[in-house]
């Protein structure tokens, strides 16, 4: 009898430690989080649930293309956390025109969006400890463009970087912002063009 006591006494400790372990997990490191809007889409769907990175940014900056979850700025008075894509950082040139984005002047490839922008944005400038974010649904995301108000640093939860649910949806979300200088079929046209004067 003894025996069987001292195995639950173990049993209930293990237990205990695996249930402390699991909270300051999901506080401090990684935790679930679920879509309520369609602002993501088609990169995220309403109801797919993310896994959160809670701790990256304590040691790694946010990078352009990062899906972020954050605070919202507080003149937004909303109690619900965001998901969105993070366009620019400090010290960016943000603009769109004739439904295309431009960082610094250099236009951005962004095959992950819904559909053509409809309307214009800025030129802007991120300032200090600030950053620029949009949904991929961009005609049907209130984000950035439309906050009056600036994201700071400190608002960032994390970095979402997988959908784990439903099954179907799964996928890490990993894609990065690239900036188009020339195209590749430019590119390819111009050493083409070089080879045929050399020759």
């Amino acid at each position: 009898m003894r025996q069987y006591l001292e195995m639950f006494k173990e049993l209930i400790s293990i237990v205990i430690i695996a249930f402390i372990l699991a909270m300051l997990l999901r506080t401090f490191v990684i935790e679930g989080r679920v879509v309520p809007s369609g602002s993501m889409l088609p990169t995220i769907k309403v109801g797919d649930r993310l896994m959160v990175n809670k701790f990256i940014y304590s040691f790694k900056e946010p990078t352009r293309g990062d899906i972020v979850v954050f605070h919202p700025p507080e003149v937004l008075n909303s109690k619900h956390d965001y998901v969105k894509r993070l366009i620019a950082l400090p010290g960016d040139k943000v603009e769109i025109k004739n439904s295309k984005l431009y960082i610094n002047d250099k236009e951005v490839d962004e095959p992950y969006i819904a559909e053509p922008m409809l309307e214009d944005f800025g030129p802007v400038i991120v300032p200090d400890n600030s950053l620029l974010v949009m949904g991929d649904n961009r005609n049907g995301s209130f984000d950035s463009r439309k906050w009056n108000a600036w994201l700071t640093q400190d608002r960032l939860v994390g970095k979402a970087f997988c959908i784990y649910w439903p099954l179907q949806h799964q996928t890490l979300l990993q894609r990065q912002i690239s900036l188009v200088t020339r195209s590749w079929a430019s590119m390819t046209a111009g050493l083409a063009q070089l080879a045929e004067q050399r020759s």
